[in-house]
């Protein structure tokens, strides 16, 4: 069966929306005239997922269904649906928690057919707490403003990218995936879709502040080289203020021969600027551990069982 659009979501513990989310899919692909494929991810859950979407993918042939060895995190699992998804025009990523509609894939695939090659949802207004908006907001801009390429304010993996695009991410070998930040590094032309991002109704969200913090380093890390470059604009600024503050204790000495012996004043400044360069060694530890985990070839995921077709086959990384 050759299909024009896949429809690529992981999942992870979500047994108590999984119905709703089949439920929606199903009413999707019943009012489009597209051959829409749907690719579920199952990344390592320790419910009923794994099993609801077998059963599922045994029952419907348009659904697919790939458990990893393990959990490997979203953005793992989100590379293994891409990696399988045979959308020969466009592949629409998306949650399975049901905050991001599955229905906008139409709209998106309007403003692609104009001449877009990646159509990413822009969040204008989201039904979440204070404090985790809060953060979000604060984090995409200032990527923004440090990155090195441009990667658009409030916009998550939601999204629908062109074949050719799709082929590109999944060439892209990085073990770090920071995906919003890949797709925009890609180019072609962009365009923003806007929407009001559901709140969550069934099941817990799995994204915890621990999690979105590693997510932030991720994408700092990956996306921009302020890190580093502020290392070295601190070092001269250190540079010039000791140079400064010995020639003031130089002059003193040799004018006024009184300068007090400052056991408490050195003391301060050792333990000051050992804490700074412990911090910097910090920085640069970061970048040598993404080239530590990139160099041991590990590939981004292992396949314990896919169903395709509404047939079994043999597990492949």
């Amino acid at each position: 069966m050759i299909y024009n659009i896949s429809i690529v979501a992981p999942l992870y513990n979500e047994q108590e929306i999984f119905p709703s989310l089949i439920m929606r899919l199903n009413a999707l692909m019943e009012r489009s005239i597209e051959k829409i494929e749907i690719v579920l991810v199952n990344d390592g859950s320790s419910d009923d997922t794994e099993k609801l979407m077998q059963q599922t993918a045994l029952t419907y042939p348009n659904y697919n269904c790939i458990s990893l060895a393990r959990n490997f995190g979203h953005q793992n699992a989100l590379t293994a649906g891409l990696s399988l998804a045979r959308g020969t025009e466009a592949v629409l990523i998306i949650d399975g928690d049901l905050q991001d509609p599955p229905e906008l894939l139409f709209e998106m695939l309007t403003t692609l057919r104009s001449g877009s090659d990646v159509v990413y949802a822009v969040r204008k207004k989201r039904k979440e707490g204070f404090l985790k908006k809060l953060t979000a907001q604060l984090f995409y801009r200032i990527l923004q403003t440090i990155s090195y390429i441009k990667i658009p304010l409030d916009a998550g993996d939601f999204c629908l990218i062109s074949r050719r695009v799709a082929d590109i991410l999944n060439a892209m070998p990085e073990e770090s995936r920071y995906l919003r930040g890949m797709r925009s590094w890609v180019g072609f032309k962009q365009t923003p879709c806007e929407y009001e991002r559901d709140e969550r109704t069934l099941g817990k969200t799995k994204f915890s502040y621990k999690k979105m913090i590693q997510f932030a380093y991720i994408g700092i890390f990956n996306f921009s080289t302020f890190p580093v470059k502020i290392i070295k604009r601190i070092g001269y600024v250190s540079i010039i203020f000791s140079i400064v503050y010995a020639i003031y204790i130089i002059y003193k000495k040799l004018v006024y021969n009184n300068v007090a012996d400052g056991f408490t004043t050195l003391i301060i400044v050792i333990l000051f600027f050992s804490g700074i360069q412990m911090f910097f060694l910090g920085i640069v530890g970061e970048y040598l551990l993404n080239i530590f985990f990139q160099v041991k070839g590990r590939p981004l995921f292992i396949v314990k069982s896919q169903i395709r077709d509404g047939a079994i086959f043999p597990a492949s990384t």
